[in-house]
């Protein structure tokens, strides 16, 4: 019993996520400390204000609502979020596509519907699987795939 719990524990995808969310907290506190420090007072000097409107607030019927709370927590978040896009995620997008370009095309991929009876066939397909119908090959597909055009 202990055993299975070890292995579950040590198992890569749980320490991953666990360093994962070590370094998303630190990552948000560093984020937020910015906004506070920078953000925050230069809303306040676009908006003539005192450049702290995370105390900002209002009253109804006796009901005190911190709305200066909910603007900080949101230009927090477009922070972290604007980071993470622009300094993961599109990095990330370009080596992803770097390493993709070598990998051979897989032809049956290409999918398209037969004209007749509307299921998907490969690309290259003269033949449909599900009808038997006789189908044109895509030359487009027939070009990722290294064969020749049809006659």
């Amino acid at each position: 019993m202990l055993s299975g719990f070890k292995d579950f524990i040590l198992r890569g995808n749980i320490v991953t996520m666990a360093v994962g969310l070590a370094v998303g907290s630190a990552f948000t506190a560093v984020v937020t400390g910015f906004s506070t420090a920078f953000i925050t007072p230069l809303i306040g000097l676009a908006t003539r204000s005192s450049g702290d409107f995370s105390t900002a607030t209002f009253k109804a019927e006796g009901v005190v609502f911190p709305y200066g709370k909910f603007i900080a927590a949101a230009i927090a978040f477009l922070i972290t979020a604007a980071v993470l896009y622009f300094l993961v995620v599109v990095p990330m997008m370009k080596v992803q596509a770097r390493l993709d370009r070598d990998k051979p095309v897989d032809i049956k991929a290409a999918l398209r519907d037969c004209p007749h009876c509307y299921s998907q066939v490969p690309g290259i397909a003269t033949r449909c699987a599900h009808c038997t119908s006789a189908l044109v090959p895509d030359p487009k597909a027939l070009e990722l795939a290294g064969l020749p055009a049809q006659r």
